[in-house]
Formats: C-alpha cells, structure tokens, sequence
C-alpha cells in the first residue's frame, strides 16, 4: 500500500464515517431521551433511499400506503386513549384526527406529485417527509405504552419492530436493489485522490446537520426540554414535561437524520430493503463507543468506524464486516470494567 491507495482509503472512510456519525447520533439520542435501543433505525435510512428511488420511476412508493395504515393504527390507540380519560367523543375525535393531519397530508402530496416527475430536489424532499412521519407513529404504536418498562423489555421490543419493518420493506419494496443518481455530479481531482461532488455533500449535509442539532438543544426551549427528560425522566415530568411528547420528538428526529442518511448514501451503493440493518448496526458500534450517552463520542467513534471498515475492505475485504462489529468487544470489555455497575431500575 503505497500513500496515494491509503488517501484514497482515508476519503472513504471519512465519507462513509460520516453517514455512521448521523446514525449514531440518533440512536445516543434516542437511548438518552426513551431508554430504547433503537435497533430499526437502519430501517429509515433503507426507506429513504427506497423511496426516493420508486418516486424516480413516477410510481407512488409503498411507504405512502405503509404511513397511512400506521397513522390509522396511531389514531384509534390516540383516540381510545382520550375516551378513556376523559369521555369526550369531541376531545377524542380531534386527538385522532391531529395524529391523522401531518401522514395523510404527505401521502395526498406525494401521491399527486409521484406522477409527475418533479426535480429530484422535489422528490429528495418528498421522501424525508414520508420517513420522518414514520417516527412518532412508531413510537405510538409500539413504545408509548411500554414507557416505563425496563430497558431489556424495550430492547427486545426493538427486535420486533425491526423484523416488521424489514418484513414491511420487502413486501412494499420488492427484493431488487435501488441506485439512486447523485444530487452533484462534480469530479474534482487533487492529486491522487478524486473527491465526487456526493463526497462533498456528504459531508457538508452532515456538518450541517451535526452543528443544527447542537443548536437546537443549545438554544431551543424544546431541545432544552429533550435533555432534561435524558437527565431525569421523573423531574422533567415533574415540571411538566410530557414524556410522551418528548418520546415522539425524539423517533421524529431519529426518522428525519434516517431518512437524511439514506439519500446521501442512495448514490454511493445499492440499496436493499434490508441494507439498513448493517448500516444502522454501524452507526451502533459508534453509539457504543460513546457509552450511548456522548454526542462527541458518537461522531469520533463513527469516524473510527468508517476508517477501519474501507482499511479493512482493502486488507481482508470478506472480513470487513467482522472486523467492523468486533471493534465493539474491546470496548465493552474496558468499559464494563472501568465502569461502576448498578441494578437495572425496575
């Protein structure tokens, strides 16, 4: 290996580190806020690549009819709810209906604007609303209530969600693999490295999207009010914080950064209906390395991550994989052992 193949390496790595840095971000976010392990977050980024792609072929995606039984799913478990709380069929008929207003409004568009073969921009835009309507539908129906439960209760619900969403993409999506085509097209050569425009995309969307979310919970009320519930569930909901309301942001946000990262990584592969379970795993080895709690640790150990992966694809490309998921060994081994053990709360 001489310095031009390890630049070459470098790049990729980077790139796709960064991709593994959204992820994950979003899955420390959702452990810190829910408790939950949030393993279908790959699944987001399959659905956004998807279905932009199927938007590409003029087509509706199957992920409009998906959002729609999951948002009439979302409106009875909602509107049964205010029945039983407060016996008002007016007060429980417009908690249904406000669960219903923002899924059905982005089918209705997309199935009008699918035909039409709108930009790509359009379209780009059209899939992160599909996908980032997908999140606090999901955490309605299978998280809201299991809130208090324990964290291996939530881990194993998880599991579930992810076969069913995986299961959910095949039949909406077909086994055949999708290659979306790049938002730029530039080829910039320095030296021995040529940088595509997607590379720069790449990584100025995730810069940008990192520096937004530290905005947000910096300067935001609402962030403000996400990182108290990830301090303290109990007093957060003391001084009036809805847990619920937190919940949902929070999967909101994780299905946005999802959806993001599968239109940044539909041009560089093929996307599957099942690629995002590798892809999220990834994003959890850098969560991993963070502990599930540091936002910088996260974006460092994503970078990590990213670099081992294409070293590795070079050295022992068949292994890749394995080399990738058994960085999280070391790790675990030196934090279970520097770290003070407690019983889980019950």
């Amino acid at each position: 290996m001489d310095l031009s193949i390890a630049s070459i390496l470098l790049l990729d790595g980077v790139t796709n580190g960064a991709v593994y840095a959204l992820l994950g971000l979003a899955t420390v976010l959702v452990f810190t806020v829910t408790r939950v392990i949030f393993i279908p977050q790959g699944e987001f980024v399959a659905y956004g690549a998807l279905t932009l792609a199927i938007l590409q072929t003029g087509k509706i995606p199957g992920t409009v009819w998906l959002l729609l039984i999951l948002a009439g799913v979302a409106a009875l478990m909602d509107t049964a709810g205010e029945w039983r709380r407060h016996g008002s069929a007016g007060g429980a008929l417009k908690t249904g209906l406000r669960t219903l207003a923002f899924p059905v409004l982005a089918a209705a568009v997309t199935a009008l604007a699918a035909p039409r073969q709108l930009p790509l921009a359009v379209q780009a835009l059209l899939s992160v609303a599909i996908v980032t309507a997908y999140g606090p539908l999901v955490y309605r129906v299978a998280y809201q209530s299991l809130a208090d439960a324990s964290s291996l209760v939530l881990l194993i619900v998880s599991v579930g969600v992810h076969f069913a969403m995986t299961g959910l993409g095949l039949l909406f999506f077909g086994a055949e693999g999708y290659r979306n085509p790049a938002f730029w097209d530039l080829r910039l050569s320095l030296g021995p490295i040529t940088v595509s425009g997607q590379a720069i995309i790449i990584a100025v969307a995730s810069v940008a999207l990192i520096a937004m979310l530290w905005l947000f919970f910096e300067r935001t009320l609402r962030g403000k009010s996400l990182r108290a519930t990830a301090v303290n569930r109990l007093g957060a909901r003391l001084m009036g914080i809805s847990s619920q309301s937190a919940g949902q942001m929070t999967f909101a946000m994780a299905a946005l950064i999802g959806a993001l990262s599968g239109l940044l990584i539909g041009p560089t592969t093929t996307v599957f209906y099942d690629s995002g379970f590798l892809i999220g795993l990834k994003g959890f080895v850098a969560a991993v390395v963070a502990g599930l709690a540091s936002y910088p640790g996260a974006l460092l150990g994503a970078l990590f991550v990213g670099v081992i992966e294409s070293f590795g694809s070079f050295w022992a490309s068949a292994f890749k994989e394995v080399i990738v998921f058994t960085l999280i060994l070391p790790v675990l081994l030196v934090r279970s052992l520097t770290s003070a053990h407690s019983d889980e709360d019950h």
